[in-house]
Formats: structure tokens, C-alpha cells, sequence
């Protein structure tokens, strides 16, 4: 199976989130620069989320790009990735609506969790239709960089109900971890 239209559909799901997540953001009333002063948590929240959907759309390239074949299975791994990155805005919004309240940070940590936890199938998938010698295979390994990505979220979900603050640090730095494509797949597949 060709995986064309898996990536065509991908990137205009992706492309539909980034709109949804930008439309979210409302000018102030003020007609000062100092009305867009308490626009700033939110704007950074859009930074944040932003910067998590890119890392999925290019790292989602990048591994598609190596894989050789899709089956059904990946096609299905791929829309329950699809599924939780949809989600990113809702949960965004209600973080901004509630000005980062506990239960709000909780549920963006959960989704950014359960994105990784897709992700993570989706590449376990792949290599093994792939096969167990395929560079996707090969690059993927263990997946401790995944594996520790997904605990981070945790921590950070439990965090939420001490201090939200630490638990947005904490998806920041996930966000790091990640921000450059992962070398692993990238490397072998270079022109």
C-alpha cells in the first residue's frame, strides 16, 4: 500500500489544527500596545502548542519518509495520532479560558500523553511492517527518548495539581527534547 494519501491527509488534518488553534486568538479591545499585555500567557500558550503540532508534523515526515509500505493497521495507528493532536486546541483554549488552572493544564498534559503514547504505536507499527531490519526498525530501537518523553508528561500531569507552572515547564522541556527532527530516522534517509 502506497502511503501518498496517508501523508496527504495527515498534512491537511495537521494544516485544519494549526487554523483551529491560531482562530482561537482574539485581539484586544485596546488600541495601545499595552492592551496586548495580558494577551501574553495566551499568546505564549499558542507558541507552546504550535511548536508541539510542528514537532508531530515534521517528525511524522521525517519517519514516513523512511518507511517504505503502510498497511491498514498504520493507517489506523496514524488517525488515533491524528485523533489526539485534534484535540490540542480544545485543550489550549480552556487553559487560556481558566488562566492555567490545574484541572486545564491536566487535560493538556493528558492529550499531549496520549499523543505520544499514539505516536510511539504509530512508529512501533511502522518499523514492524517495515520489518525488524528496516532503518525504521533499526532507528527506533528501544525508544527511550519516547518512553522518557511519556513519563515527563506524566510527572507533569500529577504536577499540574501542586503547582501548573511546573508541570507547563515540563512540557516545555519535552518540547525541546524534540523540537530538532529525530536523528535517528533522519540520518539514514539523507539525499
Amino acid at each position: 500500500m502506497g502511503k501518498g494519501r496517508l501523508e496527504a491527509f495527515s498534512d491537511g488534518v495537521i494544516a485544519i489544527i494549526i487554523t483551529i488553534m491560531v482562530l482561537e486568538l482574539r485581539a484586544p479591545r485596546g488600541v495601545g500596545f499595552e492592551s496586548l499585555a495580558p494577551l501574553i500567557p495566551i499568546f505564549l500558550s499558542y507558541v507552546l502548542s504550535f511548536v508541539y503540532v510542528g514537532i508531530y508534523w515534521n517528525n511524522h515526515h521525517h519517519m514516513l519518509h523512511a518507511a517504505d509500505k503502510v498497511s491498514g493497521a498504520v493507517l489506523w495507528a496514524n488517525l488515533h495520532l491524528l485523533f489526539w493532536l485534534s484535540l490540542i486546541p480544545f485543550a489550549t483554549a480552556w487553559m487560556n479560558e481558566n488562566e492555567f488552572a490545574a484541572a486545564p493544564v491536566a487535560l493538556y498534559g493528558a492529550i499531549l500523553l496520549m499523543a505520544a503514547v499514539a505516536y510511539y504505536g504509530l512508529a512501533r507499527c511502522l518499523a514492524s511492517v517495515n520489518g525488524e531490519n528496516s532503518a525504521l526498525a533499526t532507528a527506533f530501537g528501544k525508544d527511550r527518548k519516547a518512553l522518557g518523553s511519556i513519563g515527563i508528561y506524566a510527572a507533569g500531569i500529577a504536577l499540574s495539581f501542586v503547582k501548573p507552572a511546573i508541570a507547563l515547564t515540563l512540557y516545555v522541556v519535552v518540547a525541546c527534547i524534540w523540537v530538532i527532527p529525530d536523528r535517528r530516522i533522519e540520518a539514514p534517509h539523507k539525499h
